[in-house]
């Protein structure tokens, strides 16, 4: 155990400083998704044929293909066709895409959950439909959301992770680096793992106060 500490103090100082990118990788890619997956939220509900379709095909696509092929597409692929991307440009768009699809169907979820005679209600007060979903709908639907948007979050967070794969310089990369120079690849990715257990215990401790902020009895549930 002692050695084990003694080896931790010692990497440590290096891991922590991909910290920063580890995390600007995710709050871009969670960030450009929340936007992305509403529009394609708001496509798959109240879009017409043409918008629907096409916001189908795109959820469909990212959610039935690896994250990891998607990433090797954007980063490998793309070049051969003149597309060409730094590895962390590459890494959030693949992410963000992939996330986008995800939190298209929370959204799409919390959405068709408010019972729609409110809006019915809203217009025949006098409310335009976009008045109505903006002040009536939208507000009900992002609280009622908060507890599977969580979950994404956090899981985006660890698939940071696979960007270490093309090469951007993120936890698990110095890591695997520190591994391959110390030979001790169970140590060095514990405390790997222990890193991303903080974080992602953090952020879940923040999503957490927000959905008891948030509560709204009869609205959210907690």
């Amino acid at each position: 155990m002692v050695e084990f500490i003694e080896f931790a103090m010692t990497w440590l100082p290096e891991l922590l400083k991909a910290v920063p990118i580890t995390l600007s990788l995710w709050i871009i890619a969670i960030t450009l998704g929340f936007f992305l997956g509403l529009g394609l939220a708001w496509a798959r509900v109240y879009g017409n044929r043409f918008w629907y379709a096409l916001s189908t095909v795109y959820v469909e696509l990212f959610r039935g293909t690896p994250m990891l092929v998607q990433m090797f597409f954007i980063y490998l692929g793309l070049p051969h066709v003149g597309i060409v991307f730094d590895a962390f440009t590459a890494a959030v768009i693949a992410i963000t895409l992939n996330s986008a699809a995800y939190q298209a169907e929370y959204f799409r979820g919390s959405v068709l959950s408010v019972p729609q005679g409110q809006l019915t209600a809203a217009r025949a007060c006098g409310m335009t439909q976009w008045q109505a979903i903006r002040h009536i709908l939208l507000p009900q639907a992002l609280r009622r959301v908060i507890p599977q948007w969580s979950n994404e979050a956090i899981i985006e967070l660890k698939f940071t992770s696979i960007a270490y794969t093309i090469g951007v310089v993120e936890i698990t990369a110095v890591a695997y680096d520190i591994g391959s120079r110390t030979l001790e690849f169970f140590q060095i990715f514990l405390v790997a793992g222990l890193i991303y257990l903080v974080l992602t215990s953090s952020v879940a401790s923040l999503l957490g106060w927000v959905e008891k902020r948030f509560y709204v009895p009869g609205v959210t549930n907690v």
